[in-house]
């Protein structure tokens, strides 16, 4: 059984890891109350907390860490696989960290570095919008994958590799309105919401008024924040909600397979078809939308090859080749049943 770690004992208190820390610290900065809940928590864990850590040399451990947000999105299960095999290749330990969507991950990261005393770490997916003061604190280097990131941030800053979520976002609305479709609602991420969903609905908005189309702000839909984010559920109600708004569409654009997949059902229980009356396109190249039925239109981001890459610049910050990098990779439009020309 894998040793627990500090991360562990904050989701079980229900407070962030840097809470814990100052109770273990003994941190004035905590209240009585709170401080004794997670000694207890501790103690019936046999939690062992690794200040020794902090003191002993960087190179006594090989270890890289992957914090995931999303764990349960399938776009990341081939990743994950490539992270592994490339990471054991260069004869390094794999940790494999999830962080829950109200976790900040860089607070995780920087308690996991401490615990693990890691060479490396890799962000997959989640939002990202921390300052240059946060980042800085993380002391080992980074590379965010498949995390799109918006002109506010110095490129300088860290390194990343992804698909160009804005552009790739904009090929499939501009496939939708040349197949003649006009009212083109979107399910897409909350407004705060300032990396891959806010790209995403960036590239939908360009490609309206690229085709003389004003933005309906009523075919606009979030996800339910109190659904798993991108998941099949959460496109489920969506979409019941939207087909319940009695607004006119033709096309809807999920921002990920899963939430189209889920789009798909809602609109299948209505009584309505797809693409007969609703063309339905997502977003990600999941292996699930070519065996739908209908199979549905979206955009294949090169999985592999993000992941393999992510790895390669990784090991060339931690090698001190590079100091940052940036790969963005081209996605692929993949036309399926799911859409047909209005």
């Amino acid at each position: 059984m894998a040793s627990i770690t500090i991360i562990d004992i904050a989701k079980m208190c229900g407070v962030g890891v840097t809470t814990v820390s100052r109770a273990i610290n003994n941190h004035p900065d905590i209240s009585e109350e709170t401080k004794a809940m997670i000694m207890q928590v501790i103690k019936e864990n046999h939690y062992v907390p690794n200040n020794s850590a902090r003191n002993l040399k960087r190179s006594a451990s090989k270890t890289i860490a992957v914090l995931i947000k999303g764990i349960t999105n399938p776009f990341f299960n081939r990743m994950i696989q490539v992270f592994e095999k490339e990471i054991q290749r260069k004869k390094y330990s794999f940790i494999l960290q999830r962080v829950d969507e109200n976790q900040d991950e860089i607070e995780v990261a920087i308690e996991l570095e401490k615990e693990k005393r890691l060479k490396g770490i890799v962000f997959l997916g989640g939002y990202f919008s921390h300052s240059k003061e946060k980042l800085d604190q993380l002391t080992v280097p980074f590379v965010l994958s498949t995390i799109g990131m918006t002109p506010d941030y110095d490129p300088h800053e860290y390194s990343s590799v992804s698909v160009d979520d804005f552009k790739e976002s904009y090929k499939m609305v501009d496939y939708l309105c040349n197949q003649g479709h006009r009212k083109i609602a979107i399910i897409t991420a909350s407004m705060d919401d300032v990396s891959i969903g806010k790209l995403r609905y960036e590239g939908y908005k360009q490609a309206l008024e690229d085709h003389g189309l004003e933005l309906n702000e009523k075919l606009v839909y979030s996800m339910k924040e109190s659904i798993e984010s991108y998941s099949m559920e959460n496109g489920y109600e969506v979409t019941k909600e939207l087909l319940g708004s009695g607004e006119e569409f033709t096309a809807l654009f999920a921002v990920s397979d899963s939430l189209a997949v889920g789009a798909c059902k809602a609109i299948f229980e209505s009584g309505k078809s797809v693409p007969d009356d609703y063309a339905v396109a997502g977003f990600d190249g999941l292996d699930i939308t070519y065996y739908y039925h209908p199979s549905i239109t979206t955009i294949r981001q090169p999985v592999e090859e993000i992941a393999e890459e992510t790895i390669k610049i990784l090991f060339d910050l931690i090698n001190k080749k590079i100091t940052h990098a940036h790969k963005t990779f081209p996605a692929e439009l993949m036309i399926r049943e799911s859409t047909a020309r209005k």
